[in-house]
């Protein structure tokens, strides 16, 4: 008979610009979603770079949708060098692309894991590609993202019967939060993860970018530079506003202070 696994440490948060950070790493996380996500009710995780921070604290819509999301997870560097400056003390971004890969790699044939998100060639190649590093890995079923509303009960009711452990939404930002915030509470149980760019770069569908640029905290370069028609307006904007939030923040001693009235104002 096998051991029961040790349990986990209380979690840990830190906030930046109001939103409160999961201080975690990829072996600990993996371990909780796992756990937590058998348990029920089902709950949402978002894995947070600059822009998810900084929309949360400068619209109050998207604030409204992330707002009964469990987890923020640090996935950018900037973020991580907020945390450490608090005290943190971490190692590492939980990257959501390398965390989904680690994730299916060491998971075993009883964790049941659903994929919703990306083209029919992504999502079909991504589950593939898991399937190869993981055999055993246990896909309980996989969607594309390309749907429209009136599909929507027809692809909760597949999840439902499908019963996933994790369920992987790979939908971007903001539709993929929008979807979790629409549907959280019609899921019996599992851990619901806001991955995003994860579905495209382990399918091979988008490059990401080299380990040193991720060190040195470029990964948004490199996607800039490979989509910047798209991109480039998003980053231009969100992280301005991130670095004049930081300053401000920064300047009045709040930039690590949980959630106010005040410091998720949009002005």
């Amino acid at each position: 008979m096998s051991a029961d696994p040790p349990e986990l440490p209380a979690p840990r948060v830190q906030c930046v610009l109001g939103t409160p950070l999961l201080l975690t790493t990829y072996e600990e996380l993996a371990r909780r979603l796992t756990q937590e996500g058998r348990r029920g009710p089902a709950f949402a995780v978002d894995f947070s770079n600059t822009q998810i921070v900084t929309m949360r604290r400068h619209e109050p819509e998207f604030r409204r949708v992330t707002r009964r999301f469990r987890w923020f997870i640090p996935d950018g560097m900037p973020l991580i060098w907020c945390l450490n400056r608090a005290g943190a003390g971490l190692r590492d971004r939980v990257y959501g692309p390398t965390f989904l890969r680690r994730c299916a790699e060491s998971s075993p044939a009883t964790v049941r894991h659903y994929f919703l998100g990306g083209s029919e060639a992504c999502v079909t190649a991504l589950c593939a590609r898991l399937r190869e590093v993981n055999p055993a890995l246990n896909v309980a079923g996989f969607r594309n993202g390309y749907f429209r509303p009136a599909d929507e009960d027809q692809i909760v009711a597949a999840i439902r019967a499908a019963d996933p452990d994790i369920l992987w939404i790979g939908l971007g930002t903001p539709k993929q939060q929008e979807w979790i915030e629409r549907n959280l509470d019609r899921l019996p149980r599992g851990a619901v993860c806001a991955v995003g760019f994860a579905f495209d770069v382990n399918a091979g569908t988008k490059p990401d970018a080299p380990a040193w640029m991720q060190r040195l905290g470029l990964t948004w370069l490199c996607r800039l530079l490979s989509e910047p028609a798209r991109l480039g307006p998003r980053y231009l904007k969100y992280n301005s506003l991130f670095l004049s939030y930081v300053l401000w923040d920064g300047l009045r001693g709040r930039l690590f202070a949980p959630p106010t009235e005040e410091s998720v104002s949009p002005s």
